[in-house]
């Protein structure tokens, strides 16, 4: 899913070649992206155009040769001179005067022709990793059809038009491939070569001779001497396309100060993107051209609360340690930074909205849309949802910019937890991080690929903590040490049940309310309207949309279980995102879409039929109601971390959904009324336990 989509797009036409733009937000400044070398297109901004969108008009477009644009067959099409006037002729048909020009690469040298030669369209400069013709060049980058013994060692005899030609794909990986020098860097470099594959060789070709086509005005050192808007540069100092040498050249010449990303690639905002991010708004901001943050009055003890919210699991049992701190801090304002469904179950409760929370994407939202037919391969779907999180936690950081907080609490907040580590500079305030399971875990399906990820994606979780121990000012497991997995990181990586305890504190399973508090279990069932004798059966599938699969097919099983036990009585919670409409419900089957006292139903019901998330079986384990849990296939947390833990408390009976036919299902409910089983105590505690941990920060 895009963090944003497009208010408006088009083309423009010059002499006959199409060139496709996008336009969002309608700030009052014009934020023009510019596009690199045709290899890749405009989505290359994805970690930089959902966010500033909320602030500026945003206009990208793509290179002719790549994306929407045309792929014109003559030459001098893709000559220098042409994609200038592509710019120009971008900014006129949308309407925008003066733009602040954003450059990477080859983008950058676009930037730096438009800013002098065009000096009364452009306001201010970004050029990041930016291609010159000054500084010191790649040596290697020679595409003549002659191969070099150091081209063939160090794979740059790849950088020819006629090897493009036989093999474009390869090409394409090794460039991506270099592009990324930076470790961890395998979905930016997922997501260039698949932009990359929507050219080929043939247009690249074109693109490259098209450089030895004289450009009509000079491109070295009186370029950039020409330039007099205000001007940024931003370069890795690990860039092996264009040499950090050359950002330092230009930005000697301009006379401006050079922000150096160490160990950075070619594609800082695309691999660092907090940090460029945070350099970009700090430059517009010196600049005048973004308003400044002005720190907000607090009271003394103030908290900014990150529930995640993939489900409403996540946010009861963060209410509660809410209510504990709020015991120990009475003085404290806890402001929530949450989404939908989040957002209205904090809203029941009194909390306070922070009123940055409008301006987030839905992760939810995300997650429904990466779901098929009761599947949710959730590392997969973590992983494409980068473009989610980067636009998510840049809204963070303006509210902790804005109120300088003594605490921040992320409840499975991965952006803050992630890009915090990457760069603690950025850190404002002491850090809580809650999770309850840790580790990524291929499963089967994925093969060698997906076992190959999940461990770089845990190699570098364990590099961001070893090497930055005390970032996170407490890190609270959600259970126990026996609910750590026996499992290992990966292949050369650590055992997680070594890892974990040197890493965390234990608070204990943390329940929203614990069903010990309910009272009397006949007295309970009394107060929700149950019969006497009669036997209740509560089918719920989360806060997200993800679980309507499993309601056709659990409605396909009642008639069956009904016949063997009849009176049976079947409530159906749809959740707030799956319409009641999309159902068609038998007699003795009654459909709501939320509960507010969910929690009480599930303790009081004699059998419940649930997906695979942690919280809701933790509730049903605490009660000792007997229920039937199906796993999302794929879904490494249900299906290994999850598993694991109600095995331990001897809870829930796990059924297979893809197996499960209606027979099957509607047999094991009747087993499950007629014969239960007895779980293992869930403590009660855990809430009070971790918000001492947390007060303990104040």
């Amino acid at each position: 899913m895009r963090a944003r989509l497009p208010d408006h797009e088009g083309f423009v036409d010059r002499d006959g070649v199409k060139i496709h733009f996008e336009v969002y937000g309608s700030g009052p400044e014009t934020l023009l992206f510019m596009p690199p070398w045709s290899i890749v297109h405009a989505r290359v901004y994805k970690a930089q155009v959902p966010f500033f969108a909320e602030h500026f008009r945003c206009v990208t477009f793509d290179p002719r040769g790549n994306g929407k644009s045309d792929r014109p067959d003559d030459v001098a099409a893709y000559a220098l001179d042409q994609y200038l006037a592509d710019g120009v002729a971008v900014l006129d048909a949308v309407g925008a005067g003066r733009a602040i020009l954003i450059g990477l690469s080859f983008g950058g040298m676009l930037a730096s022709l438009m800013a002098a030669y065009h000096p009364a369209r452009v306001k201010a400069a970004i050029l990041i990793g930016t291609a010159a013709a000054v500084g010191p060049g790649n040596p290697y980058m020679m595409p003549q059809h002659f191969q070099t013994p150091q081209q063939q060692f160090t794979g740059w005899n790849k950088y020819n038009r006629d090897y493009w030609l036989t093999d474009y794909p390869d090409f394409a990986d090794f460039f991506i491939g270099t592009m990324f020098s930076e470790p961890h860097s395998t979905k930016q470099i997922e997501d260039s070569i698949g932009w990359a594959s929507e050219t080929d060789g043939r247009v690249l070709g074109k693109t490259v001779e098209a450089r030895t086509i004289p450009p009509s005005v000079d491109v070295g050192e009186a370029m950039y001497r020409a330039i007099t808007c205000p001007t940024l540069v931003i370069h890795g100092d690990d860039d092996r396309i264009q040499p950090h040498g050359r950002g330092q050249k230009v930005a000697e010449i301009l006379g401006v100060e050079l922000k150096t990303i160490p160990g950075g690639g070619h594609n800082p905002s695309g691999r660092f993107p907090a940090k460029c991010n945070a350099l970009i708004i700090e430059f517009l901001q010196k600049q005048g051209l973004m308003p400044r943050t002005k720190p907000k009055a607090r009271r003394p003890k103030t908290a900014l609360y990150l529930s995640s919210p993939i489900g409403l699991g996540h946010a009861r049992r963060d209410l509660a340690i809410a209510r504990e701190l709020r015991q120990l801090h009475p003085d404290i304002e806890i402001h929530w930074l949450a989404q939908d469904p989040v957002t209205r179950l904090l809203e029941s409760h009194r909390e306070t909205i922070h009123p940055m929370s409008r301006y987030l994407a839905s992760e939810t939202r995300h997650i429904e849309q990466e779901a098929g037919h009761h599947e949710l391969n959730c590392f997969e779907a973590l992983r494409r949802m980068d473009e989610v999180l980067i636009k998510n936690f840049m809204h963070f950081q303006q509210a902790v910019e804005e109120t300088r907080y003594d605490l921040v609490i992320a409840d499975e907040a991965w952006d803050i937890d992630h890009y915090w580590h990457e760069h603690p500079e950025l850190k404002r305030a002491k850090l809580a991080w809650f999770t309850d399971f840790v580790g990524y875990l291929p499963m089967p399906a994925g093969g060698e690929r997906e076992a190959h990820l999940t461990s770089d994606y845990n190699a570098e979780m364990i590099e961001h903590v070893e090497r930055h121990p005390g970032l996170r000012d407490r890190a609270i497991f959600v259970g126990s040490p026996e609910d750590v997995i026996p499992r290992s990181f990966g292949d050369g990586l650590p055992d997680m049940r070594d890892w974990v305890p040197r890493h965390f504190d234990f608070s204990g399973y943390i329940i929203g309310e614990h069903p010990d508090s309910f009272g009397d279990r006949a007295a309970l069932r009394r107060r929700l309207g149950y019969r006497d004798g009669e036997r209740v059966c509560i089918v719920t599938v989360g806060g997200s949309g993800v679980g309507a699969h499993l309601i056709e097919r659990i409605l396909q099983s009642y008639p069956l279980a009904a016949e063997k036990m009849p009176g049976l009585r079947m409530i159906v919670v749809a959740g707030p995102r799956i319409a009641q409409s999309a159902f068609a419900a038998p007699a003795g089957v009654e459909l709501r879409s939320f509960v507010p006292d969910l929690d009480r139903h599930l303790a009081a019901c004699d059998l419940a039929l649930v997906q695979g998330g942690l919280t809701t079986c933790m509730e049903l384990a605490a009660a000792s109601t007997p229920f039937l849990y199906f796993p999302l296939r794929n879904h490494f947390e249900q299906n290994f971390h999850v598993a694991h833990r109600l095995d331990r408390y001897r809870a829930g009976r796990r059924m297979e959904f893809a197996s499960s036919t209606p027979e099957t299902i509607a047999g094991a409910m009747v087993e499950e009324l007629t014969t239960p089983r007895q779980s293992g105590l869930v403590e009660a505690n855990g809430a009070a336990r971790a918000a001492k941990m947390l007060a303990e920060l104040l």
